[in-house]
């Protein structure tokens, strides 16, 4: 048995963990890092990184499946398409094979020592770790629990053989000829669209009256309208209650309450995901709770001296950025830095088709908090950079106070507005108003724009609307 003793000990090395002990390392704070599989966490290996690495292949398929259909509007024609989702997943495992190594770089360049293995507490300040070589016992003066999540496994679904989780998709070589999506939250209709798009068949089951129901009923009917279009059955109020006879076929509670089987390949549950507290030894510190969650302040510090946490396992939203920022925070308060958590937003990312962003307050949740508001709309019908991509659906929503006009929520959906997502938070960030982003001039032709004309629509002097 080996012991080591350093100022700092993460577990976990996703985007929180990692992040937090490359900054440490930056400060000259002896850092070491547990990480029972690869570096990057779920994100990076079996989540954000490999599903839009999916999501693009199947929109790049799409596009010449149109062109040999002659559906294409530009005149473009092509011959009968093939995929080799083998392939596809080879090129997948590449990029999050070069982000890993990448990971791994940085953090040697930081100076951090990584110990590849499953910690489990001994007590607030000591860590054991099952490694290859055998146990390593890691004393540290500061620790930063950095689990994450994992998929929620309904009792009725236990995932195998068909059933398969988000991981499990990820990792196909073949495209499913029917798929059932259990869940129609963001990452179930994300992987369930792109399936569609290489060809399967597929029906969605959404316990709930409406598709992604976290986020307004505006924001999802563009994304409603595409998954009609693309031939994705949605039913809404509808229970899945398990396999039927021989596990090719799941049986499902319609919402007028009339049992019924849809045949399937593939049944993909993605009906949400939970903190992973369990196997790390969480008795030993017996740390406060928030329901499932661990208890944090706004400097993401525990009820235990010395021990913060950071990422999933801390609660809602559980965003890698979110972790991310946290990660980078934590390591400066241990430095002795003054820090604490005061974001005025967190954005979040849905890349269904088409894709949203939201920021900060909707329309509903400022009402609820008293506010009396103004709201403007630019609609990407009035955008010409929208019409020339063929990209016509969507909009984009600012939400700000009646009286002065701050800035409170923008929102938007549309062909690629991720990357409008940034601009979003830091306008809310740096405190903007409605005449603030009115009197900046947007670049033309942009998607951009429609942020422009969205605030000029809440001051009641739209130009192109």
């Amino acid at each position: 048995m080996k012991e080591i003793s350093c100022k700092l000990l993460v577990i976990g090395a996703g985007p929180g963990g990692y992040t937090c002990a490359i900054r440490a390392g930056q400060l000259g704070i002896d850092t070491v890092v547990v990480e029972a599989k690869k570096p990057g966490g779920t994100c990076l290996n079996v989540g954000c990184i490999p599903s839009k690495a999916l999501i693009h292949v199947a929109e790049e398929f799409e596009k010449v499946v149109q062109m040999t259909a002659g559906e294409n509007p530009l005149g473009i024609s092509t011959r009968k398409p093939e995929l080799d989702l083998s392939k596809t997943m080879a090129w997948k495992d590449g990029i999050v094979g070069r982000l890993n190594s990448g990971v791994s770089g940085l953090l040697k360049k930081a100076g951090v020592k990584v110990v590849e293995g499953w910690a489990r507490f001994r007590d607030g300040k000591t860590a054991e770790v099952e490694t290859e070589l055998g146990l390593q016992v890691i004393r540290a003066e500061q620790i930063v629990i950095a689990t994450g999540s994992e998929a929620v496994e309904l009792p009725s679904l236990p995932f195998g053989g068909p059933v398969i989780s988000s991981t499990e998709a990820l990792a196909l070589t073949e495209v499913p000829g029917k798929l059932v999506v259990v869940g129609a939250g963001y990452i179930g209709l994300e992987l369930g669209t792109a399936f569609a798009k290489m060809g399967a068949a597929v029906t969605v089951v959404e316990a709930q009256a409406r598709i992604l129901p976290q986020y307004d009923a505006e924001l999802t009917r563009p994304v409603a309208k595409r998954l009609r279009d693309l031939g994705i059955e949605v039913l809404t109020g509808a229970k899945a209650k398990g396999l039927a006879s021989k596990g090719a076929a799941l049986s499902v509670e319609a919402a007028d309450g009339q049992a019924m089987t849809l045949a399937a390949d593939k049944i993909l549950v993605t009906v949400g995901r939970k903190p992973v507290t369990k196997g790390w030894g969480l008795g030993a510190i017996d740390l406060d709770m928030d329901g499932r969650f661990l208890r944090i302040d706004d400097n993401c510090r525990t009820s235990m001296r010395g021990v913060y946490a950071i990422g999933d396992v801390t609660g809602e939203p559980m965003l890698a950025h979110r972790a991310t920022a946290q990660g980078e925070m934590v390591a400066e308060i241990i430095a002795g830095r003054k820090r604490a958590w005061d974001k005025v937003c967190i954005p979040a990312v849905c890349f269904t088709d088409p894709e949203i962003v939201t920021a900060g307050l909707s329309p509903e949740d400022a009402k609820a908090m008293g506010f009396e508001i103004k709201t403007g709309l630019c609609p990407f019908q009035a955008n010409g950079r929208a019409m020339t991509l063929g990209k016509e659906a969507g909009f984009i929503r600012v939400v700000a106070r009646a009286d002065n006009h701050l800035l409170l929520g923008i929102q938007g959906v549309g062909a690629g507005i991720a990357e409008l997502s940034a601009g979003f938070s830091l306008a809310l960030e740096m405190g903007a108003r409605l005449e603030d982003v009115a009197a900046t001039i947007h670049a033309h032709p942009t998607q951009s724009e429609g942020l422009l004309e969205a605030a000029l629509k809440a001051l009641g002097h739209p130009i192109h609307i």
